[in-house]
């Protein structure tokens, strides 16, 4: 699934990564994929920011805003059985 292009805030510190693919691991939506030694981001708009990534590094190497923006409304919509709602501002502020 993708969402917004080039929204998420995920990011990695390739200063701290070692590359021991937790992130990999953990990510439900294979974000991140080994380039050589370090681990990097394949597809940023796959990113729905559920933080996973960030909780497990042991190396604080990743950072995202874990439960932010329109990614967070469709899962909440998904679990609610709902329409999207972040408030982006249309008028019955459905998201995306």
């Amino acid at each position: 699934m993708k969402y917004l292009a080039n929204v998420a805030s995920l990011r990695i510190n390739n200063e701290k990564c070692t590359g021991c693919g937790i992130c990999l691991d953990v990510c439900p939506h294979e974000v991140f994929f080994m380039n050589g030694r370090q681990a990097a981001i394949q597809d940023l708009d796959a990113c729905m920011e559920c933080g996973a990534c960030r909780i497990n590094c042991p190396l604080h190497a990743i950072d995202v805003q874990a439960g932010v923006g329109c990614a967070n409304a469709i899962l909440r919509g998904m679990i609610r059985g709902t329409s999207p709602q972040c408030g982006c501002g249309s008028k019955d502020e459905t998201c995306c």
